[in-house]
């Protein structure tokens, strides 16, 4: 018979060759299988990342670690994206930065110019913005525009889409036009009326959806904490919040806090300014934003306050708890999102989310393909889809 695959020799082989790749060629690894070409090049730059020391093993002449040379990382990052996938090298970037102390290698503009840019490395950037000299600052920009100008793309479309639906049907008439019914509740509501030896029902009343008006219909206050655990949520909430802003119909508030509450909404038009206003770090105030952000509430019942926290309180407690429950009374949609990010839910203050579900504001983590849903069902009144635990 013909051969259809590799001999039994080769993939022993070739199994080798993959155990000694995720092994990393100690003395105990145990394959005995050398490695040449590329393959050579992909274990030298994973060895200079996660190899356990700046001592040459025997018998080899590299060194396990990058060091603090820019000219030597730039090289790396170099060769990283040369041997591996986008998303396994922006794992290795972040990892380079939390293992090897490189962030303030990013506020050399070359440097800058060899990452591979995406959210989490915004983050870092945000979090070195008032150490970044002026010669990195308009590299850092066009950095951090690029993964915003991909969210944008990513997710704008639908989230108008989502949002611009949820609208209309909060204005549901009762002399719709034609192509306004909605015919499933103008069922539910003529059943009365069937004829069975018609087998159908004669509608007496009609419901539709109303066309929202270019007046503005409902506020949206994002409420987003700032502290450095929170990089992502940041990034993608500002992202959402000039998206919200460019709607007609939703009159959007975006606010930031640590322990001080900064108001940047009126830099909403570009999401990069918006950025580079937030100061990632520091503590947190829960009370005093949500107390700012009540003061600027004019029609409770048409507000949507998200607030974006992982609820590690430095402020008061007990009067964060009342506030979140004065505007619910007053008629407010009150939404907490522990994260707004695709990394799952973070470590949160459980005894704190406790109490919010308690008052009928369960705490949750979103995802970004996640969150139009979540404000659709927020403005629309309806229960939110929160996402199983599991």
């Amino acid at each position: 018979m013909a051969a259809t695959g590799p001999t039994g020799a080769d993939a022993a082989q070739e199994r080798l060759r993959r155990w000694r790749l995720v092994l990393g060629g100690d003395s105990a690894d145990g394959t005995g299988h050398p490695l040449r070409g590329r393959d050579a090049a992909m274990d030298g730059a994973l060895t200079s990342l996660y190899g356990k020391g700046d001592t040459p093993r025997p018998g080899r002449d590299r060194a396990a670690g990058l060091g603090a040379s820019a000219p030597a990382v730039a090289r790396w990052l170099g060769d990283i994206r040369t041997y591996f996938p986008s998303s396994v090298v922006q794992v290795m970037q972040r990892d380079a930065i939390d293992r090897l102390g490189l962030a303030t290698l990013l506020l050399e503009p070359e440097m800058l110019e060899a990452v591979e840019a995406d959210v989490h490395l915004v983050g870092t950037l945000l979090s070195l913005n008032k150490a970044m000299p002026e010669t990195t600052r308009e590299t850092a920009r066009a950095v951090v525009r690029k993964v915003v100008d991909d969210l944008e793309k990513r997710l704008a479309t639908r989230t108008r889409a989502t949002l611009t639906g949820a609208l209309d049907r909060g204005a549901r008439t009762g002399r719709p036009r034609h192509h306004d019914i909605d015919w499933n509740r103008t069922i539910a509501a003529n059943l009365k009326h069937y004829l069975p030896e018609h087998r159908t029902i004669v509608p007496e009343r009609l419901v539709g959806y109303g066309r929202a008006s270019r007046s503005v219909k409902k506020e949206v206050v994002l409420c987003v904490d700032q502290s450095g655990s929170m990089a992502a949520s940041v990034v993608y909430a500002s992202v959402f919040g000039a998206v919200l802003a460019s709607m007609r119909s939703v009159d959007t508030r975006f606010v930031v806090f640590d322990t001080s509450v900064v108001d940047l909404t009126d830099q909403l038009d570009d999401p990069v300014d918006v950025l580079f206003g937030t100061r990632l770090g520091g503590g947190t105030d829960i009370n005093r934003a949500l107390a700012y952000c009540q003061s600027r509430i004019t029609r409770p019942a048409e507000t949507v306050v998200v607030l974006i926290s992982d609820l590690y309180e430095g402020g008061i407690r007990d009067e964060m708890l009342k506030r979140v429950a004065s505007m619910q009374a007053a008629g407010v949609r009150f939404v907490t999102l522990l994260a707004l990010s695709d990394e799952g839910t973070p470590a949160y203050d459980r005894e704190h989310a406790a109490a919010l579900a308690a008052l009928d504001a369960p705490a949750f983590a979103c995802t970004p393909d996640l969150f139009p849903e979540v404000m659709a069902a927020a403005i629309e009144r309806r229960p939110l889809p929160i996402p199983d635990a599991g």
